[in-house]
């Protein structure tokens, strides 16, 4: 965070955000923890070879990219124009990505799925198009499939991208502690995108949530946020928990990026059980925008990790909810 001095902290519920459509192609980079992202820097657990594996995968595909490899003559098999990265949270997909990204040349985005759909939604499917063609990579994070009219319309756009000469990589979540969902998670995707199914290789990546895999952490609540949030230093927030919700239910889940820019942490006071799941999952779209800018939280009431009922989390937004949790887990972890 900032070395400044505290200060009297803002509202986040007095910040309007707007966000044009030349402003979310800007955006379109990858998070700022991970602007020095490597294959090299990548660290494997040597318990689970699928992720060394998953690094050999991914400098395939870049010498086949940068080689023209989808076109070429040669007798060693033809890299595939668009790689998936499948596996749970914190097994360093995202990481992967960027790296990717980085070493990639030329124009290139990178954003996660509802980042895209935002695109779309704010200048028209046909201008998207116009806008990312020739690119020479686009790299989605998170790509979501509980709503099949999104999925397809990112399909759509991927497989005219494709079409172009455009790269694809992309990632989704299978949380940890479902036995043979990775797999089916795939089989999703490839599913949903089965235009593109062909074209893509799927790379499984499994393992331990790195933010929890040495300690078993948990989220830290602070006993008062108005307190807490006092000493921290840098731009900072401080809202109560409900009337957070309201303000986000009021805001386009592509303008959050908008409403934390320049916030180094934020306080939240009576965090509680959430009760309605709209509420939830705006909740945990937030929670990626703070997690990408990685920005503190200090919240009081119920611990972060334990907003989600069991209902919720054993319903199909369960990866969400997880992927928010391990993410919570990591942006508290210092405020105690």
């Amino acid at each position: 965070m900032s070395a400044t001095a505290p200060t009297t902290p803002e509202r986040l519920v007095d910040r309007i955000p707007s966000l044009t459509g030349a402003q979310m192609l800007a955006e379109l980079v990858p998070p700022r923890q991970f602007t020095g992202a490597t294959l090299d820097s990548y660290r494997p657990d040597r318990d689970y070879p699928s992720q060394g594996a998953a690094v050999a995968a991914m400098r395939h595909f870049v010498a086949g990219a940068k080689s023209g490899g989808l076109f070429s003559r040669k007798k060693t098999p033809a890299v595939k124009p668009g790689v998936y990265l499948d596996g749970g949270f914190g097994v360093g997909k995202t990481h992967l990505l960027a790296a990717l990204w980085h070493q990639m040349a030329g124009r290139k985005y990178f954003g996660t799925f509802i980042e895209y759909t935002a695109l779309v939604g704010a200048v028209g499917y046909a201008p998207a198009v116009q806008l990312l063609k020739g690119a020479s990579l686009v790299c989605i994070d998170e790509f979501e499939l509980d709503d099949p009219g999104d999925t397809r319309l990112i399909s759509r756009l991927l497989s005219e991208l494709v079409a172009s000469g455009t790269k694809i990589a992309a990632t989704s979540n299978t949380p940890p502690n479902a036995l043979g969902e990775g797999r089916f998670a795939a089989q999703d995707f490839l599913r949903e995108i089965d235009s593109l199914s062909a074209k893509f290789e799927t790379i499984r990546i499994d393992g331990l949530d790195y933010r929890r895999r040495d300690t078993g952490a948990h989220a830290v609540a602070v006993a008062d946020a108005a307190a807490a949030i006092a000493t921290a230093t840098g731009v900072t927030t401080l809202d109560s928990f409900d009337e957070l919700l309201k303000h986000l239910a009021g805001v386009h889940p592509s303008r959050y990026v908008k409403l934390i820019e320049g916030i180094d942490a934020v306080g939240l006071t009576g965090v509680h059980e959430f009760a309605n799941q709209t509420d939830a999952l705006r909740f945990v779209a937030f929670v990626d925008r703070l997690y990408d800018a990685q920005v503190a939280i200090y919240a009081d009431g119920t611990a972060l990790d334990a907003v989600f009922p069991d209902d919720m989390l054993a319903g199909g937004y369960s990866k969400k909810y997880l992927r928010a949790v391990s993410r919570l887990i990591a942006l508290t972890s210092n405020t105690a």
